[in-house]
């Protein structure tokens, strides 16, 4: 049975960038994603495999033609990984990037990272609890 609790918290992508740092792997064969991209196959794939899972991430395609960056190494409707300087920790959390261009204001960005901040302190304070 599902809860609340379960469901990931959904965040504009600008709060990813913010937070969690994305980084060129050093190892990366391809310039994609911005440069921050490692690919879903070859060198790249095994880079991410050999990679600590607690700060690997998966682009994916949604259904309403936006992208979604979701934690952890996913195979259905990948577009690449991404690699992070924090972890994500497993704590359910989307970022969605909307097919269009869109970005938060300075003001937004910085209630979405404090909320972020919030949501993890609260989960990981939580964790081995109920």
């Amino acid at each position: 049975m599902s809860s609340e609790r379960d469901k990931p918290c959904v965040l504009h992508e600008d709060t990813f960038y913010e937070y969690f740092k994305p980084f060129r792997h050093a190892d990366a064969q391809y310039d994609i994603w911005g440069g921050h991209g490692l690919e879903t196959f070859g060198r790249d794939f095994d880079t991410v495999r050999r990679h600590d899972p607690a700060f690997v991430w998966t682009v994916v395609d949604g259904d309403s033609g936006d992208q979604w960056i979701t934690i952890g190494a996913h195979y259905v409707n990948r577009v690449c990984y991404l690699v992070t300087e924090l972890p994500h920790n497993w704590i359910p959390m989307e970022f969605r990037v909307r097919s269009g261009p869109h970005s938060l204001t300075p003001l937004g960005l910085k209630r979405q990272v404090s909320m972020l901040k919030r949501l993890l302190a609260a989960r990981s304070g939580s964790r081995g609890e109920g």
